[in-house]
């Protein structure tokens, strides 16, 4: 008890010590002035006399680079009798997808084809498929309708010639050409 009684009273002592100097608002404070010494060093005074260098920054063509990014992934395989878009084949029209946002002038044909087993109508129909699988790939990156264009030729354009599955897999795709 006593020891709370002796650190209040010098609480309140400190606290009324601080009160006892007044400061006049009114009258302004006193400023010191200094001279400005000059540099003393070679350094800083040799950097502001000399002409500062120029940066040589080099352009980027954003459009040139994602032109040659996509230059030789211009198909997209499907599996046997269907028109879904393996995850393999993500980054390839995510690469398109932003050559396409960056220049919204571009526009791709997106034509989808079949193997030659099926009847023709058959095939024609899932190359259409194949072709809109990818156009909704690419409009789900934010590639504008306008510029893609999904169209079917079904078993009519083989890439590779032959009744055997090597044959048959390199023709069940969609290649991406520039229009």
């Amino acid at each position: 008890m006593k020891m709370t009684r002796y650190a209040l009273s010098l609480l309140a002592a400190a606290v009324l010590a601080g009160c006892g100097s007044t400061v006049k608002l009114d009258e302004p404070a006193p400023v010191e002035t200094r001279p400005v010494a000059p540099p003393t060093s070679a350094a800083n005074s040799s950097a502001s006399t000399a002409p500062m260098a120029e940066s040589k920054v080099a352009t980027v063509d954003l459009g040139a680079q994602l032109t040659a990014a996509v230059a030789n992934q211009r198909v997209v395989l499907f599996d046997f009798d269907s028109y879904a878009v393996k995850d393999d084949y993500r980054g390839l029209i995510e690469a398109h997808a932003k050559r396409l946002n960056n220049d919204r002038k571009l526009a791709l044909s997106l034509e989808g084809h079949t193997d030659e087993r099926g009847g023709r109508e058959y095939n024609l129909a899932l190359g259409q498929k194949r072709a809109e699988a990818v156009a909704k790939s690419l409009s789900l990156m934010g590639v504008g309708a306008a510029q893609i264009e999904p169209v079917s030729f079904g078993k009519e354009k083989p890439a590779a010639q032959g009744s055997d599955e090597a044959a048959w897999a390199k023709n069940r795709r969609v290649e991406l050409k520039d229009k």
